[in-house]
């Protein structure tokens, strides 16, 4: 029941976040300062608002918060009415009060970590979503303290990279029953199965980086592929799409080095779904610590 609501989610959602993409997107600044746009909220109102339907007692760790929306600016009141309109897709009912509950479904107590949880970046890798360019929509579930389903919606990634292939596939990981992709029209019975590459030359190895300096350390990524005879360039695309190329194949490793005397909070939502996508395909993730 879960994979079949996840998917059903995460496969609406990629088709609003490219809607949104298509028209003209708003960005705001967070506390963080990155950004965040209508994408964001709109596709973790309709993803928590289905998941909501179908597991009512779950508890959610999502990335956004009603309490950005707060206020009557003119962009927060631009945002929600977008927000209501893919909403009353799921709930013709659905009013502005709704939003706040869709997005805030399943908070807990701080300090309290419930044995079972989803989580989920609606939009990861904003600024990638913003320059039209990779971003993935990433939804995991976590019993505890395990991660036992993976989605990533990839609506821009080839389904071959560096080619002109159709864009936009789903991944789905399942503790235990291996990683598959699908298209993005596609549905779970047609999803077929995906292993990570099987190459061991490191001299041949593609890696996979991060297009943000401040995510990663490239000029230390360097020096690790130079002393391990990396001969091709890197690949640097956004968010956890990374995560799934590795997942397929497309890609031999992904590194993300901390960059020295720089903090760059790493969250569950940044990671939870891709880990397991490429632990499911057969690959190896790692802590560097």
């Amino acid at each position: 029941a879960e994979r079949s609501a996840a998917f059903s989610a995460v496969r609406l959602a990629c088709r609003i976040a490219e809607r949104v993409r298509e028209t003209e997107v708003t960005a705001l600044a967070k506390t963080d300062a990155s950004p965040v746009t209508a994408a964001d909220f709109a596709v973790q109102a309709i993803v928590n608002s289905m998941l909501r339907k179908s597991f009512p007692h779950d508890a959610m760790v999502s990335e956004e918060s009603s309490d950005q929306l707060r206020g009557n600016t003119p962009e927060s009141v631009s945002i929600r009415s977008k927000i209501l309109g893919f909403l009353q897709q799921v709930d013709p009912t659905a009013t502005d009060s709704d939003i706040d509950a869709a997005l805030d479904f399943g908070k807990f107590p701080e300090g309290t970590v419930p044995s079972r949880f989803w989580t989920l970046d609606p939009i990861d890798g904003t600024k990638g979503f913003l320059r039209n360019d990779q971003y993935a929509i990433a939804m995991a579930l976590v019993q505890d303290g395990k991660v036992v389903l993976g989605l990533l919606g990839c609506p821009c990634l080839p389904q071959k990279l560096g080619t002109d292939s159709p864009r936009g596939s789903i991944f789905i990981a399942q503790h235990g029953a291996g990683c598959a992709m699908v298209g993005i029209d596609g549905s779970l019975d047609t999803a077929a199965p995906v292993r990570v590459s099987s190459g061991a030359d490191p001299t041949q190895a593609v890696v996979l980086e991060s297009v943000e300096a401040a995510h990663t350390a490239h000029d230390v990524s360097s020096v690790v592929l130079r002393a391990l005879g990396v001969a091709v360039p890197s690949v640097r695309m956004d968010s956890q799409a990374k995560y799934a190329a590795l997942a397929r194949g497309d890609g031999s490793m992904y590194l993300r080095l901390p960059r020295p005397g720089k903090r760059y909070e790493e969250n569950i939502w940044d990671h939870a779904a891709g880990m397991l996508a490429v632990e499911e395909a057969g690959g190896k993730v790692t802590d560097v610590y």
